[in-house]
């Protein structure tokens, strides 16, 4: 699908634009947008609130042909509710809804000349991007696999946003960013959806040496024997009971200037989750492909950044392996030494995550980073505490964690991919105390998404750090099953309000 902008001024009118489809918005109380008002010059718009047609209710839709005084051959009315309190959600709704009409229009192209600056605090470049990435979202299919194709909808192939010339080049910048954006989100659910017998560690592996080639991008990959040699035994646990290789992935885009401290991203990597020895119940397991949820969103993320050329030294780094229960698999009593010398009672093997994670966040050490933020699908603790909403965002408490979550947190709201800030306090390490070892891996049912956080914080301690459990958010289970692509969007947006305070 093409995005692009249409300049109107003086010369160039809505009313003129010769098109298969204008879409503009309508509000309760029988109130035109105002380029609903200028395509209503011989009263058939007014005559189809009169007529009761549509309500002007956000999400409802009226399709007119013909309409009099108007180029385009189609005008399609978009309620937006209440023309005073358009929220979010309404606008949302508003563009969800012009996406399923769009699918199944007898034309190519269309415009959309929506009030995109209609919802309070928000500016006509979140409108483009919100239309875009609902649009994408609503065109998304993953049918490579069947046999038989689901069918292609035809309709609308082509948008253009109506904006005024003054704002055309804000309006470029906002289609580019979005389109990136979308971009990156397909990709991270390509990868959620592949099954875990095509997507392996090597096929990541794969991925981002592809996007390496294609983005000119710097990537590493680790094997086991280079792990063993950096001592990594808390990762190379997880992999002892499966016959796939472990990788350990390094992909760098490094935009900025040469001395500029990285943003580093860290994606847990587990194609497949078995539970290990500790093994999960048999029903739903199939959704333990989704477990490289953090890799394929941290993927994603660079993919997005990559193409926008961003102007930032960022850092992606992905432990992957599979976790399988087999007469070689690690145990439930096993202690292991991390990379970083402490050492670990496993006393469930399926708190697999928080494994191979610690000795990456020991890994990145030598980067020096202005910042770290982690990505896993941890805890289903952060479901039952967050529902499928937020993702759980977790960090020290001191001036500089909190300004990284400040960060994080408003770009999670200006993406609408948000995330809610969790507690890290010492009274919750207790639970980790083991009588054998520096540590346990678990820390009991209470607070399971906190003392998972708690657990990583003691591989941080070198460096601003964030962790983000996904676990809620980057996958639907039920008719809708499937990855969600989050949190791409809240990554992106974040990692682009850096480099635009970069370069003030």
């Amino acid at each position: 699908m093409d995005f692009s902008i249409k300049p109107l001024d003086a010369k160039s009118t809505i009313a003129g634009i010769k098109t298969g489809c204008i879409a503009v918005a309508v509000f309760e109380n029988k109130k035109l947008s105002a380029a609903a008002q200028a395509l209503n010059q011989k009263g058939d718009i007014s005559a189809a609130f009169k007529s009761g047609d549509i309500s002007g209710k956000a999400g409802s839709t009226l399709l007119l042909r013909g309409v009099n005084g108007v180029a385009a051959e189609r005008v399609l009315l978009v309620g937006l509710g209440k023309e005073e309190a358009v929220s979010e959600k309404d606008f949302s709704s508003a563009v969800q809804a012009v996406a399923r009409v769009f699918t199944s229009l007898g034309a190519n192209e269309a415009v959309i000349a929506l009030p995109l600056d209609a919802v309070a605090a928000r500016d006509a470049a979140w409108g483009i991007r919100c239309t875009i990435l609902n649009t994408r979202d609503a065109a998304y299919r993953f049918d490579g696999l069947k046999s038989k194709k689901d069918p292609v909808p035809t309709g609308v192939k082509k948008i253009a946003f109506a904006v005024s010339a003054t704002s055309a080049a804000t309006a470029k910048d906002a289609v580019a960013q979005a389109v990136a954006q979308a971009n990156g989100i397909d990709l991270t659910k390509d990868l959620g959806n592949l099954p875990a017998n095509v997507c392996t560690p090597t096929y990541l592996a794969n991925t981002a040496k592809k996007m390496a080639r294609e983005f000119k991008l710097q990537v590493e990959v680790l094997d086991r024997k280079q792990l063993q040699a950096l001592k990594m035994g808390s990762f190379l646990s997880v992999t002892n009971g499966s016959v796939e290789p472990p990788k350990f992935i390094v992909l760098k885009h490094l935009g900025g200037k040469t001395k500029d401290a990285p943003v580093v991203l860290v994606g847990k990597g587990i194609t497949f989750d078995s539970g290990g020895i500790s093994l999960k119940p048999g029903a739903a397991m199939d959704e333990m492909k989704y477990d490289m949820g953090g890799a394929a969103s941290v993927l994603g993320t660079m993919r997005a950044i990559a193409e926008l050329k961003l102007k930032l030294n960022v850092i992606v780094v992905i432990p992957t392996c599979e976790n399988m229960p087999s007469g070689s698999a690690t145990k439930p009593g096993d202690i292991v030494t991390s990379m970083s010398g402490q050492t670990i009672e496993v006393l469930n093997t399926d708190a697999e995550g928080r494994l191979v994670l610690c000795d990456a966040l020991t890994y990145v050490e030598r980067f020096k980073p202005a910042a770290v933020v982690d990505v896993a699908t941890l805890t289903g603790a952060c479901i039952t505490a967050l529902g499928h909403h937020n993702s759980g965002l977790f960090t020290r408490s001191d001036d500089a964690h909190d300004a990284l979550a400040n960060e994080l947190l408003a770009a999670g709201k200006s993406s609408g991919d948000t995330a809610w800030r969790m507690p890290i306090e010492d009274s919750y390490q207790e639970q980790l105390k083991s009588n054998f070892a520096d540590m346990a891996n678990i820390g009991g049912p209470a607070g399971g998404s906190v003392t998972a956080a708690c657990f990583l914080e003691r591989y941080t301690k070198k460096y601003t750090w964030a962790h983000l459990d996904i676990a809620g958010t980057a996958w639907k289970s039920g008719a809708a099953k499937g990855s969600t692509g989050r949190p791409v969007p809240l990554l992106t947006s974040f990692l682009i309000q850096r480099a635009q305070a970069a370069g003030k």
